[in-house]
Order: structure tokens, then C-alpha cells, then sequence
């Protein structure tokens, strides 16, 4: 069993309050474990407005497995109208 890590960073421009944020981020969580069956949660800059930290993980048996499923995750949150996304950091372990 292989476990791969993603930490993300995004920036939601038109967030103008920690409401906002959560809103945008929440909605963005929740699709995300519904459409990949991962796991999610915001793990930094909790109380900035505009910029969040999310960690993501998936577990699988192999490591083409897990790096196919980390592309579609990335690539579906770069899509994203309501954020930008920063920086990403990938791990298996």
C-alpha cells in the first residue's frame, strides 16, 4: 500500500472576508472528496483572507496509480474559477 501526499496553496482573489474564504474553500473540499474519494483537509493560513493551505491524500497499490490520480486532482483545481493555485507539493510514501 502506497500513500501519495498533496499539499496545495491557493489564492482566492475575491475573498473579502474569512466567511468568503471558507465558503469558496469548503465547496472546494467537498467536491473533492466526492469526485476523487480522498482526503481533505485545510491545514494552513486558516486565518488569512485570501490564501489557504490544503493537504490531500490518496491511497493506492501502486505508484503510476497514485501519480495519475494526484494529475487529475491538481488538474481539476487548477481549473477552478474562484482560485489560483500558488504552489503544489507532491509525496508517496
Amino acid at each position: 500500500m502506497l500513500i501519495g501526499a498533496i499539499t496545495i496553496k491557493i489564492f482566492i482573489p475575491a475573498s473579502a472576508s474569512l466567511k468568503d474564504k471558507r465558503r469558496v474553500v469548503k465547496s472546494l473540499i467537498t467536491r473533492l472528496k466526492n469526485k476523487f474519494n480522498v482526503s481533505v483537509a485545510e491545514i494552513g493560513s486558516l486565518e488569512e483572507w485570501q490564501v489557504s493551505e490544503i493537504g490531500i491524500a490518496v491511497v493506492g497499490n501502486g505508484t503510476q496509480i497514485l501519480n495519475k490520480q494526484i494529475s487529475q486532482v491538481i488538474n481539476y483545481i487548477e481549473r477552478e474559477a474562484e482560485l489560483q493555485l500558488i504552489d503544489v507539493n507532491t509525496e508517496i510514501f
